[in-house]
């Protein structure tokens, strides 16, 4: 026969059970939340007025290397936009943003303007004397060309 005591535990145990599960269920939630939120701030940054304009005066420039390019328009614009990647490329390699994300919402824009900049990175690279300028922005763009190569092969 069942006393009280053990129907006490289990009701109690069981009451413990369903509460850890719930609670993971909205850890979950809360990172999906927060990592939802943080893709959008950032894409709000990226459609942002200041951004499209230094963008499109990157775009629009011709120029042949790093001395003529800074000749031209300086490093304002460049450092907006890269830095821009920069901080997506930390948040990629630090796994707190999906490459999912990333892909929907970026992938284009990001390869387009890391293969206009990159002679400019490259430039700064040799005049700060510093080979880790811009580097999780080249990160964030290694990776983007290796996805796509991965989905291409998964065809």
């Amino acid at each position: 026969m069942v006393d009280i005591q053990t129907v006490s535990i289990a009701v109690a145990s069981t009451g413990v059970l369903i509460a850890a599960i719930y609670y993971v269920l909205q850890i979950r939630n809360q990172t999906k939340i927060r990592q939802t939120d943080l893709v959008m701030r950032l894409y709000s940054t990226f459609g942002s007025k200041e951004f499209q304009d230094a963008w499109t005066r990157i775009e629009s420039i011709e120029f042949k290397n790093y001395d003529e390019y800074v000749k031209k328009c300086g490093l304002g614009d460049y450092a907006q936009c890269a830095t821009f990647f920069e901080g997506i490329g930390v948040l990629l390699q630090k796994k707190l943003i999906d490459i999912n994300l990333v892909d929907a919402l970026f992938s284009v824009p990001l390869k387009f303007m890391y293969e206009r900049m990159k002679p400019i990175i490259e430039g700064n690279r040799e005049q700060l004397h510093n080979q880790r300028v811009f580097e999780h922005f080249e990160y964030l763009y290694n990776e983007m060309k290796k996805r796509e190569q991965q989905l291409a092969r998964a065809k």
